[in-house]
């Protein structure tokens, strides 16, 4: 077997990884490509393709998959659309609609799979931080959609001034400092509305780490020899 070939299987028995890889790289690389409508375009469309293949990995029915497609691939298509018209309410709406469910849902199928048996293998490990990360996505669409129904719904320290929208990867970071719990409040919340759903996240966040730790707890309880 040559390398090339062993190195593609060992990226297949690792979907989760692969995912929660592209998730940290894109965030890398993002400032780099920002400024362009390409390379928003490349980066958005890139990330949606693993994501997609992610699902697919860790799908366990028929009907996982085609919720997928049905949710991806609109997604990808509007990707590409709000990477062309980041400034048109309807296109950064239409985006949230497909995304924030999508998102969810390869969420929800990370867990999933993470609890499908009582052995934890590798890339249920990544399937961890993968679905942590997903969730980060979804956050941040919700709030660009905010941004366009309640105009003013946050503010930052480098654009003071609420009437002007945050730009997505902003509105990312703030998802990911929320999620953490972290709490940087460079990019804080202002609106009634903006402010509901940080504290959302901020429950979410909390809860998803209590039920790892609880589904790890519950393996090794049941590991341990009676006596």
């Amino acid at each position: 077997m040559t390398t090339s070939a062993a190195g593609i299987r060992t990226v297949g028995r690792h979907p989760s990884g692969v995912l929660l890889c592209a998730q940290l790289v894109v965030v890398l690389i993002y400032p780099f490509l920002d400024h362009t409508t390409a390379g928003r375009a490349v980066v958005g469309v890139v990330q949606m393709a693993v994501v997609l293949i992610a699902v697919w990995a860790v799908r366990s029915t028929p009907v996982l998959s085609w919720v997928a497609i049905v949710l991806g691939g609109p997604a990808m298509v509007l990707t590409i659309a709000e990477a062309i018209s980041p400034e048109t309410e309807a296109v950064v709406l239409a985006s949230a609609a497909f995304h924030v469910p999508f998102y969810f849902f390869v969420s929800y199928a990370m867990v999933r799979y993470l609890f499908e048996d009582n052995v934890i293998t590798r890339d249920e490990l990544y399937a961890v931080g993968a679905a942590f990360t997903v969730v980060a996505w979804a956050f941040a669409y919700v709030y660009a959609a905010a941004q366009v129904l309640w105009p003013g719904s946050f503010v930052g320290y480098s654009s003071p001034d609420a009437s002007e929208d945050l730009l997505w990867f902003d509105l990312l970071y703030l998802s990911f400092t929320t999620l953490t719990s972290v709490g940087l409040s460079d990019i804080y919340p202002v609106r009634d509305h903006a402010r509901s759903l940080v504290m959302v996240e901020q429950v979410a966040g909390i809860l998803y780490v209590a039920l790892v730790i609880a589904r790890f707890v519950g393996l090794a309880h049941a590991r341990r020899p009676p006596g």
